[in-house]
């Protein structure tokens, strides 16, 4: 064998090859699965690294071997010898790895349209809504459908949180209000990309009762790492109650015709649900919403620096948090960067929501 290079070099690479490919099969690349189309993903990335790993080997066997076997003695500064490539081993190296990748591209693509092919068992609708940074689940209140993602019917009732029931088929509507962002949960396997001024879409099926986490998988500013938010998959029961407790909504607070606080108890209320449903909980740190974000200033105190940053500026305590919420780019406080916070929320929120959220703001923000 020492006699034949090509020989050597085919043994190194076959040996390199199965201990490679027996290291990577070993190896828990994701979480334990949650969706009946995950083991057939999963099948398919190992298939990927069977055939990956011995053309890496190969290329880097031939490359090292090279190297070392022909390399040039000290001091030897002349040409090498004028040689003609080999077609019958350049036809085989390209026509292996064509047949190779058009093999693996046929197999991922059946896959994927046995993944996305419409189930017979009727199928949920939950629109995906992605925005810097968090995210919101609209059910429909009555039926399957909620309706147009990232709209705002009357069938449609947003969460913050996704439950899906155990064995029930969904269908994901996936949209975005500002940048690029991508819905992932890591147990499911399944990945796709929410896009401004388009609805994308993925199907599947959970299997196994748990918590999980959806993750932004997409660079989308400097809050990108906190855009997760909890996914829960329950018995069918418990979802119908859970679904049903969220178009209830909250008991409302009766609003007194005399004295009392019940107005400003409902005013708090509606404040703390426009707070959570629009995901400032995500940038900004408030306690009684549950806000734990840092990218943005902390509201616990800012009843505190509306007084002092809206004196300064010859603004009350109301404007000076309403221009922050309409135009955060006007007045960014020190320490915070800018151009982060989405600058929609004037156009988003009607002028009554905002005035309760402000109103909401400065009430629990002056504790």
């Amino acid at each position: 064998m020492r006699k034949h290079p090509l020989a050597q070099m085919l043994a190194i690479g076959v040996v390199a090859s199965l201990i490679g490919i027996a290291i990577v099969l070993n190896i828990d690349w994701f979480p334990k699965s949650a969706d009946t189309a995950a083991p057939k993903i999963d099948t398919l990335y190992d298939v990927l690294l069977i055939c990956s790993v011995p053309v890496f080997v190969l290329v880097m066997t031939v490359a090292i071997y090279s190297v070392v076997k022909f390399r040039a003695k000290p001091g030897d500064m002349s040409d090498g010898a004028p040689i003609h490539g080999n077609t019958r081993l350049e036809v085989i190296w390209v026509t292996i790895p064509f047949l190779m990748v058009t093999g693996l591209a046929i197999y991922a693509w059946v896959l994927l349209n046995d993944v996305e092919a419409k189930p017979k068992q009727p199928e949920r609708i939950v629109n995906v809504v992605a925005q810097q940074f968090t995210w919101h689940f609209q059910y429909a209140k009555q039926g399957l459908d909620p309706g147009p993602c990232g709209g705002s019917g009357a069938n449609q009732v947003t969460t913050n949180s996704l439950v899906l029931a155990n064995e029930e088929p969904v269908y994901f509507r996936i949209c975005a209000k500002d940048v690029i962002h991508s819905f992932w949960v890591p147990e499911f396997r399944l990945k796709e990309d929410a896009v401004p001024g388009q609805t994308t879409h993925i199907r599947l099926k959970p299997n196994r009762i748990g918590i999980y986490s959806v993750v932004c998988a997409e660079l989308c500013g400097l809050g990108h790492s906190t855009m997760r938010v909890p996914v829960r998959v329950v018995q069918r029961a418990q979802f119908t109650s859970w679904l049903g407790q969220q178009v209830r909504g909250p008991a409302a607070t009766p609003t007194p015709t005399g004295g009392g606080g019940g107005g400003a108890a409902n005013t708090n209320a509606q404040g703390k649900q426009l707070f959570t449903a629009n995901g400032c909980g995500g940038c900004h740190k408030l306690a009684d919403a549950g806000g734990s974000g840092t990218v943005g200033p902390d509201l616990d105190t800012v009843a505190a620096d509306a007084a002092k940053f809206g004196k300064q500026k010859g603004q009350t305590a109301q404007q000076y948090v309403l221009t922050s919420i309409k135009d955060p780019g006007a007045f960014v406080v020190p320490g915070y960067p800018n151009g982060v916070m989405p600058a929609t929320f004037g156009q988003s929120l009607t002028p009554d929501q905002l005035n309760t959220l402000v109103k909401y703001l400065l009430t629990v923000g002056g504790k």
